[in-house]
């Protein structure tokens, strides 16, 4: 399954930011049983929007890791806050089938 936030960054401030707290945080979490990895994309048109995604193995392992909360994760989360806003778009199942263009 899929988790993903949308990120943005306030005037002043730099993605890199971000990018920073965001790579510190997910070694922690990707620590965790069924973690399967994370990405950050910029926004073609925007740069200073991004989208964020974490991929774990079932919403049941996310659940679990999220049910016993990190300090230091939550402490890395809180020193982003004064240069981003995020908003959880959503969780998504992985795809039943997959449409790849020949080769």
């Amino acid at each position: 399954m899929k988790f993903l936030f949308e990120v943005h960054i306030k005037p002043g401030h730099k993605a890199e930011e971000y990018a920073d707290a965001w790579l510190r945080a997910s070694e922690i979490i990707q620590q965790a049983p069924g973690a399967r990895g994370t990405e950050l994309h910029r926004k073609l048109d925007d740069p200073n929007v991004l989208i964020a995604i974490a991929s774990w193995d079932s919403k049941e392992q996310r659940d679990a890791m999220e049910s016993q909360p990190n300090e230091q994760v939550a402490d890395i989360i809180r020193s982003a806050a004064p240069f981003c806003d995020i908003r959880p778009i959503g969780e998504f199942d992985d795809p039943e089938w997959v449409v790849m263009p020949q080769t």
